[in-house]
């Protein structure tokens, strides 16, 4: 009876790993840039306190531009360890639709049943509690929930990225430590690598989190999350999640800070 109930608190951490991961596969809508025209002028870099504030007032713009999207979602997660190894995918049909709401539509699913309802499903519920207007104002990539540092400058074939070190200023659960990669045209988060700035449950050693963006159209999605944790008692757990088949159905225009400044002269 010990063993049994050992191994249904290790499985039970694939639960809590589902929740350290929610607010992670919030969109970053981050859009039309009416201010990349000024680009070459901004080639320079720039202090890391610029860039921190940039990343913050585009994310605020372009956010308030995303009306509706679609899109496909593949969950997919891979256990091995105690009590046994679990495997389990599905795929789920996502709409959003601006500020918070989503609508979710199970397509398939294969493999484990414990991993379906405790760490898949349980995923999209606390997506929907991270997308709470509170909840998004103490997640979001602010000067409030995060202290910025400079971690490098990279030129890659894509263009020019910022590199920022992220220091949580609290233990919130959808809180994470790590570093983004910011565009340097766009102002928007490419990719990302962390942890959580709370351990989900005592049963997980260590997680370690990435996530990688694309811009579709004018907007800047998630396109691919991988998190992988080890338990205390030797097993590991390695989830993903592949987003796919973007579709925009509503947008609007983004006036950026530059351009109402220069239109108020």
């Amino acid at each position: 009876m010990r063993h049994k109930r050992v191994g249904t608190h290790t499985l039970g951490g694939l639960l809590l790993l589902g929740w350290s991961v929610a607010s992670h596969c919030q969109p970053l809508p981050q859009g039309p840039d009416a201010g990349s025209s000024s680009y070459s002028a901004q080639s320079a870099r720039l202090p890391v306190e610029q860039v921190a504030r940039k990343l913050q007032e585009r994310n605020l713009q372009r956010a308030a531009a995303l009306g509706e999207f679609n899109g496909t979602r593949i969950y997919r997660m891979q256990y091995r360890g105690f009590p046994s190894d679990r495997d389990a995918e599905m795929i789920v049909s996502v709409t959003y639709h601006a500020p918070n709401s989503k609508e979710f539509r199970v397509v398939s699913e294969t493999g484990s049943k414990f991993i379906i309802d405790r760490v898949f499903k349980k995923l999209l519920e606390g997506e929907q509690e991270a997308a709470n207007d509170e909840n998004r104002r103490n997640t979001s990539l602010s000067t409030e929930n995060y202290d910025f540092t400079s971690a490098g400058y990279e030129v890659t074939p894509d263009g020019a990225q910022y590199v920022l070190n992220l220091l949580p200023r609290n233990k919130n659960k959808f809180l994470y430590r790590g570093k983004i990669w910011v565009d340097a045209k766009d102002f928007a988060v490419v990719r990302i690598e962390g942890e959580p700035a709370k351990n989900p449950s005592f049963w997980i050693k260590k997680t370690e989190v990435k996530h990688r963006y694309v811009k579709v159209n004018d907007f800047w999605l998630p396109a691919e999350n991988h998190t992988e944790s080890v338990m205390r008692l030797g097993g590991r757990a390695v989830l993903s999640i592949d987003y796919k088949d973007y579709r925009i159905t509503k947008a609007a225009p983004v006036r950026s800070g530059e351009t109402a400044r220069e239109d108020s002269k």
